[in-house]
């Protein structure tokens, strides 16, 4: 009876330690492969992210160059001689352009948000103020002297603009 047991332990033990030798490989090699899947998605992830913000950032260059008072006057034509109208309607113009982008401040750095928030403030200040102006009565006397503000000096949708290439340039 005891020798058949040391035969049945002279048997199991060996087969229990390459047992377990056995699932501690294979739990190793399964924690390696799981790991470097992970990796994989995670570089795929950030390659998505990436281009998901440069995505963004052209969005909003877009925004800049299309708030740029020389191009929103060229764009954005009165309709008659009212003043106000005119006001409003190039107000309303960079609102609406703002509005339809505002889902892109996800993607861009809240730095770069606020330098573009305040090109869009100052814009519209632009025109405001240029239309506080007495001398100016009419819409088409308005595009003159925003033109003329701009001549000037630069508008503010440039530093926008500057902000964002430098940005993207920390991207890469």
């Amino acid at each position: 009876m005891k020798e058949q047991i040391i035969e049945i332990l002279s048997y199991t033990i060996p087969s229990i330690v390459t047992g377990l030798v056995a699932y501690y490989f294979f739990s190793y090699q399964f924690r390696k492969e799981q790991n470097r899947e992970n990796f994989k998605l995670l570089r795929e992830d950030k390659k998505q992210l990436l281009n998901m913000r440069l995505q963004a950032y052209e969005r909003m260059t877009l925004f800049m160059e299309r708030i740029n008072p020389s191009k929103l006057l060229v764009r954005v034509t009165p309709t008659d001689d009212n003043k106000e109208l005119y006001v409003q309607k190039l107000v309303q113009s960079v609102e609406q352009e703002f509005e339809h982008n505002l889902s892109q401040q996800i993607y861009i750095s809240e730095e770069c948000w606020s330098v573009l928030v305040t090109s869009k403030n100052a814009t519209t200040h632009i025109v405001k103020k240029t239309a506080e102006d007495s001398s100016i009565t009419t819409a088409q006397q308005l595009r003159e002297g925003i033109l003329k503000r701009m001549v000037e000096g630069n508008p503010p949708s440039t530093t926008g603009l500057t902000f964002i290439k430098e940005e993207v340039k920390e991207l890469f």
